[in-house]
């Protein structure tokens, strides 16, 4: 049974009975239902394979459902044109488990390529980038490059990185993945941070300590379906609740 949170909020997120089938016949989701109102924390769960990283490319448009159909801020996304594809992106911030920086440039550099790329002014650039650095607690290591760096403040510019565009929503998958316990903590209460200045938050993880001591709202997946969404979960509840399924 999946129990689904009740909220208030006007949604940001809606899957509508998502199913996403390959070529090769494989069915990653299958029939998905998902609301992620404005200004929520979501941990999504699940074994590797569940369908986690398939929900998370659907989400960036990387790939389109099969069936079914997916909104975002009001944005019908399977439907949306390839050159709306870079004003979608900027509302949506993404970091990685592996952090994805530039290695030859700085991490200011790092910060403002993602405004540069879009033509931004000079002046913006500056402003925007020497701000999101202050946020994630990098202001310091303006012209550090990510060699220089630790793994946990690679990760702060990867984050500075995804909210330079002042997103309203951010996708992180396996954030804490690379990072030791004390480091995945502080990352972590980097993001609450975030989500209390006002950015949706979905975040991909396999940290059942950070799952279970936080207890936020929790989906899991399984086998491409939703298989339970709490309002206020922990990770063990979500494996057991698909253990029941299966």
């Amino acid at each position: 049974m999946v129990l689904t949170a009740d909220f208030s909020q006007r949604p940001l997120i809606s899957l509508q009975h998502v199913w996403k089938r390959y070529a090769n016949g494989t069915e990653a989701l299958r029939d998905v239902e998902l609301t992620v109102p404005e200004g929520d924390f979501l941990f999504l769960v699940g074994a590797s394979g569940a369908g986690k990283s398939t929900l998370i490319r659907l989400l960036v448009r990387e790939e389109k459902p099969t069936k079914g159909k997916i909104f975002v801020d009001g944005q019908e996304l399977g439907r949306m044109k390839r050159r709306h594809l870079p004003s979608y992106r900027r509302k949506v911030g993404l970091v990685f488990q592996d952090f994805k920086l530039l290695p030859r440039l700085t991490a200011f550099e790092n910060v403002a390529f993602a405004l540069r790329v879009l033509g931004e002014a000079g002046r913006v650039v500056q402003a925007r980038s020497k701000d999101a650095l202050e946020v994630v607690g990098l202001s310091n290591k303006h012209d550090t490059y990510p060699r220089e760096m630790s793994g946990g403040e690679q990760q702060r510019v990867a984050i500075a990185r995804a909210l330079v565009h002042s997103p309203r929503l951010i996708v992180a998958d396996e954030p804490t993945g690379n990072l030791d316990p004390a480091t995945g903590w502080e990352i972590m209460q980097l993001f609450l941070q975030i989500n209390q200045r006002g950015s949706t938050v979905l975040m991909a993880t396999h940290n059942r300590d950070i799952v279970d001591v936080l207890r936020r709202r929790v989906v899991a997946i399984d086998g491409g379906q939703v298989v339970r969404d709490d309002r206020a979960g922990g990770y063990h509840e979500a494996l057991a609740a698909s253990a029941l399924r299966a």
